[in-house]
């Protein structure tokens, strides 16, 4: 896939991304702890702790594809969790999985926009969205959407894949992304939609930026943490 065929635009990357998530739903969970070696539950669990979250909290999980960071979250408090997801078989997949932890009266599943948060404003105590910003159409809309959604000193957690920048772990890992992962990820699946992995994320802002856009949305406290030499970054930001 070249930066021409790469798609940029929300109008037109939508619901190409939604087709895709939907077609891998299946195979999802597998490919993701598969090709990560499992530690992507790790990153999850770091993720959900810098919430900070306490007994009665609401929790809005965007892009929470088979409900995993739901589910993670119960392990750290007795909260309320509201998954939003754009794919619809990806819920599917994730609500057998509540059924089989018990999980239903705690985890409510919801088809529904990242862009257009079907919530009032101000009713949710924590927001996570684990690596699905760089899939949302508007990054700028995404954010202002979770501000508003935040009641007052809420917190969001963002956890997205980074370019690492190591002299020698940088092009190692740069070519395993590259080269390797679609490789794997194609034998299981469409070659094509782990092509779409690694150019997402060199598509993405740079730490730096997004900690900007962030705070252009009013967030504040905004910080980031690098895990595993860079592969991954949790962004943390306070309403």
């Amino acid at each position: 896939m070249t930066d021409q065929q790469f798609i940029h635009s929300g109008a037109e990357k939508k619901p190409r991304v939604q087709a895709m998530f939907n077609r891998i739903a299946g195979r999802y969970d597998f490919l993701n702890h598969a090709l990560s070696l499992g530690i992507d539950i790790l990153w999850r669990k770091k993720t959900l702790k810098s919430l900070r979250l306490k007994d009665g909290d609401r929790l809005l999980d965007v892009a929470t594809g088979t409900a995993d960071m739901g589910l993670l979250a119960l392990d750290i408090a007795k909260v309320d969790v509201l998954g939003l997801d754009f794919a619809y078989e990806m819920l599917v997949y994730g609500s057998k999985k509540l059924v089989k932890k018990s999980a239903t009266d705690r985890i409510h599943l919801v088809q529904g926009d990242a862009e257009r948060i079907p919530l009032q404003s101000e009713t949710m105590d924590a927001i996570t969205i684990a690596y699905g910003m760089r899939n949302v159409g508007d990054i700028d809309q995404t954010l202002s959407e979770f501000y508003r959604t935040l009641r007052p000193g809420g917190r969001v957690a963002v956890l997205e894949f980074s370019l690492p920048s190591g002299r020698i772990f940088g092009p190692l890992f740069n070519f395993y992304f590259r080269k390797i992962l679609p490789f794997f990820g194609g034998l299981f699946s469409n070659k094509t939609d782990y092509t779409y992995l690694p150019e997402s994320v060199r598509h993405f802002p740079s730490r730096g930026d997004f900690m900007d856009l962030m705070r252009a949305e009013g967030f504040i406290g905004v910080e980031c943490y690098d895990l595993t030499l860079g592969i991954s970054s949790i962004f943390i930001a306070t309403k």
